[in-house]
């Protein structure tokens, strides 16, 4: 075969054509296939059987193995002082942030389109939207579903799916099923963002718990205070209360008197002492018998203050001249009103002062005391 120039040319091989086709779609099958195979296992989360993980546990091994050599090295060198903090800031109790802001790598089968890219990370709008959805359905408010546990002040998490679950009890099921999936909708993929919505509201609940303890309080102080100062108006209370009161003044009295037994007695013998002087004292003068010339002493003493009535009746005594009289000449019914002489000088009908003397029955039976002076006496009946 010439061609215009003159130039001989060889006409194209069918065969070697077909064949090159053939291998092009056996290259795109066996593209796929790996593919497939690498999506797959990233799916199930297989990372050590993973294509596109090999090269990245080399790299890993490779930086652990210089890290390792860096703190040897370190070490050798270490001269005891700490060096200052390095890392991220300390975490705001109170401010929310997303766990995963950057989308997980494409996939080879993703970038061929055999397989859906996964959602875009969600916008701060988007997060809002989900979680007034998750506050209406009122899931900080209840337990976490797989632990059962009010949330309290521990991580809280809220999926793009707007359900809500402790950090550490999510971790826990993904780590148990190896997948990345809600434990109560079974959404794929979903995202996660850390939020404090539990711990507010539990918060808000020990405050109102402490104000009930405290108004509670309160009001039982008044009114205890109340029921000790003013009487109720039924019967039984009423008299339950003054009893009360009384036995609380009784109470009182008690503690304010004095306990000291020994005090007591040795007051009590002191008394007795002082009792038994004057009881031996009283014997010492009341005992000894008047001679006949003592008791001339004591009625010329009685004649000098020249007594006429008796202190007792306030009637006349008898005179030295009713003395002399008869007793004949007494008038019938009326009795001898004969006068008597006490050692301390002091004169008295005899009738009266017997009379006393039986009326003074708390007095000592063995001495009386003279109605004037109080003395202890002896006493002379007078002759008429």
């Amino acid at each position: 075969m010439t061609d215009p120039d003159g130039a001989t040319r060889r006409p194209p091989r069918l065969g070697m054509q077909k064949h090159k086709g053939h291998s092009s779609k056996q290259g795109n099958v066996a593209v796929t296939a790996v593919a497939l195979q690498d999506h797959i296992l990233r799916d199930l989360q297989l990372r050590n059987l993973s294509i596109a993980d090999h090269c990245k546990t080399k790299v890993q091994q490779r930086d652990a193995t210089s890290q390792s050599l860096r703190r040897n090295a370190k070490a050798v060198i270490d001269t005891g002082l700490k060096p200052a903090a390095r890392g991220p800031k300390a975490e705001d109790p109170e401010e929310e942030y997303v766990l995963d802001p950057k989308p997980p790598p494409l996939t080879l089968a993703q970038k061929l389109g055999l397989f859906a890219a996964p959602p875009l990370p969600l916008s701060p709008g988007e997060w809002e939207k989900v979680k007034q959805r998750s506050v209406l359905q009122g899931d900080s408010m209840q337990p976490c579903p797989i632990c059962r546990e009010e949330f309290e002040l521990r991580p809280q998490v809220l999926l793009s799916c707007s359900h809500v679950f402790h950090r550490a009890c999510l971790q826990a099921f993904e780590k148990f099923t190896n997948k990345k999936t809600c434990p109560l909708c079974r959404r794929d993929q979903y995202q996660t963002r850390v939020i404090h919505d539990g711990a507010q509201l539990f918060k808000i609940k020990c405050a109102t718990r402490l104000q009930a303890c405290w108004r509670g309080h309160a009001v039982r102080k008044w009114y205890r205070d109340l029921r000790r100062a003013v009487p109720p108006t039924d019967p039984a209370l009423r008299r339950k209360f003054f009893e009360g009161k009384f036995a609380e003044i009784t109470r009182r009295m008690l503690r304010s008197y004095n306990t000291d037994i020994e005090g007591l007695f040795s007051e009590i013998d002191h008394c007795l002492a002082v009792n038994r002087s004057v009881l031996q004292q009283l014997e010492a003068g009341c005992g000894q018998e008047l001679t006949e010339g003592d008791w001339e002493k004591i009625q010329m003493q009685a004649l000098r203050r020249e007594a006429r009535e008796c202190p007792i009746c306030l009637t006349p005594l008898p005179t030295s001249g009713d003395r002399r009289q008869d007793p004949a000449d007494t008038p019938r019914g009326q009795p001898s009103r004969a006068a008597v002489l006490l050692s301390c000088s002091h004169v008295f009908h005899h009738t009266c002062l017997l009379a006393l003397e039986e009326f003074s029955v708390g007095d000592s039976c063995l001495f009386h005391a003279c109605p004037l002076c109080r003395s202890c006496y002896q006493k002379k009946i007078l002759e008429c």
